[in-house]
């Protein structure tokens, strides 16, 4: 039994290939999850280990990327959005055993991709600074940041890439792939920052800038490599020249799973970027310690991420099949996983919340706000799983339009009103806006769960 666990494992890290709509459920589900969970423990080593290097500078520049990262959401929201239209359609087709079909709709979001983030990139790159005035950010914090600011957004090129063609390898089931990718991208973040940071031998000490330049040299090599894999004869998905050319059809079929889906997750985003609005009110220590706390719970949210992506996977390839009653058990039996992932992790990070801050940041006033955010996220941690689950599932079926409401309804009728209510108006600061934060989440498991249990999701078309 031990032998077979080892070998499964093994298989699920090396890619290897199986048709994950005649497996059994459990094995298609490991063989998708661990990948996609390592994967994104990766992305969260990078997010604590670019903390921890920045944060020795000082808390204004730990501030600006803390500012700076809640604009970027956005840009992340859209490559996300975009993301989960050729995961949703590569899967389909993929079960619909129709590789050629699975490589029109990859290259077309590619071309989608590079197109939006050019119209990012040029207005972030020329009023950075007016846009961490307006995140709230002190005139110390700009002058030491806007450089940052420049350099993510002129370069949100590769952020959008990652994303897009990550979602393509998700979707053929190749996770193995997307985790390479982001390794290879992560590994080499880490091992720049400080050197562009602090300075080594002729390489000067640019500061809070050289984080932005690691980051962009280390995705810029991930996204030369997934064009290297994507390209290789070893992929399930064929790009023909066809796939290079405009094809109006396949970009509307595209742009109508993309377009909510971005929305989806860019009300998500925005609903963050009001939330640090407000958490900037209270001085550069509260967003700081705030900072630092985000950090940590998305150091262990991403893995799970990683189990969502292997539901919306497992469901998109499963009704390519035909098979949407095996969709719907493979996702309980994820849900499941993910709820006691979560109830661990609820209760360490509330038990360690003051080791676990101070080991990022020193200002007391900061490893205080921190302290606060960190218990109060840990109270409902739960409910970010078990939420996550669900409309990863609808997404991967291709309704991107259910989630998109839901992430609507309880993050800006909810979570943003409420944050502003209690963290201004009864003076509860940091601690009152992420009490916002675990109350809309609450909600949004109970509706996602509902809609899901309906079962619409399995009559939707790509």
């Amino acid at each position: 039994m031990r032998r077979k666990i080892w070998t499964l494992l093994g298989d699920a890290i090396r890619g290897k290939q199986f048709d994950l709509t005649a497996i059994s459920i459990p094995k298609a589900i490991v063989l998708l999850a661990i990948p996609m969970m390592l994967e994104m423990a990766m992305e969260s080593i990078f997010a604590l280990v670019d903390t921890y290097f920045v944060g020795r500078i000082g808390t204004e520049a730990l501030t600006t990327i803390g500012l700076t990262e809640v604009m970027l959401t956005l840009v992340y929201s859209v490559a996300i959005g975009l993301s989960t239209a050729p995961m949703a359609m590569v899967a389909r087709f993929i079960g619909e055993k129709n590789p050629a079909q699975a490589g029109k709709a990859a290259g077309q979001a590619i071309l989608l991709g590079i197109f939006v983030s050019l119209l990012v990139a040029v207005p972030g790159f020329i009023y950075a600074e007016d846009l961490l005035a307006l995140m709230g950010a002190s005139e110390a914090v700009i002058k030491q940041g806007v450089g940052y600011t420049r350099i993510m957004f002129a370069t949100n090129v590769v952020i959008m890439l990652l994303f897009v063609v990550n979602g393509v390898f998700r979707g053929a089931g190749e996770a193995a792939k997307a985790m390479r990718v982001l390794w290879l991208a992560n590994g080499i973040n880490i091992v720049l920052d400080p050197i562009f940071i602090f300075g080594l031998g002729p390489i000067p000490a640019f500061g809070v800038e050289g984080a932005a330049i690691a980051t962009s040299i280390g995705r810029g090599v991930g996204v030369a490599y997934q064009l290297y894999l994507l390209f290789g004869d070893k992929s399930v998905i064929k790009m023909g020249a066809k796939a290079w050319l405009i094809d109006w059809v396949m970009q509307q079929r595209i742009g109508r799973i993309a377009s909510t889906g971005a929305f989806q997750y860019l009300i998500a985003s925005a609903s963050w970027v009001f939330l640090m609005r407000i958490v900037a009110g209270f001085g550069d220590a509260a967003v700081a310690g705030y900072t630092v706390a985000i950090r940590l719970i998305l150091f262990t949210m991403l893995p799970a991420w990683g189990l969502a992506n292997a539901a919306a996977t497992f469901v998109g390839q499963s009704l390519g099949a035909n098979q949407p009653e095996r969709a719907e058990r493979g996702v309980w039996v994820t849900l499941k996983i993910t709820a006691i992932y979560f109830g661990v992790l609820s209760i360490f990070y509330f038990f360690l919340a003051r080791p676990l801050v101070q080991g990022f940041v020193e200002e007391a006033r900061a490893v205080s706000y921190g302290i606060n955010a960190l218990q109060a996220f840990a109270i409902g941690y739960v409910f970010f799983g078990v939420g996550m689950i669900p409309v990863q599932a609808l997404n991967g079926a291709g309704d991107t339009r259910t989630p998109m409401w839901l992430n609507f309804i309880c993050f800006w009728l909810i979570e943003i009103p409420l944050g502003f209510w209690l963290g201004q108006e009864l003076g509860y600061e940091v601690k009152g806006v992420v009490s916002a934060v675990v109350i809309a989440e609450v909600v949004l498991s109970a509706l996602a769960l509902w809609f899901f249990a309906r079962g619409k999701w399995k009559e939707t078309t790509v």
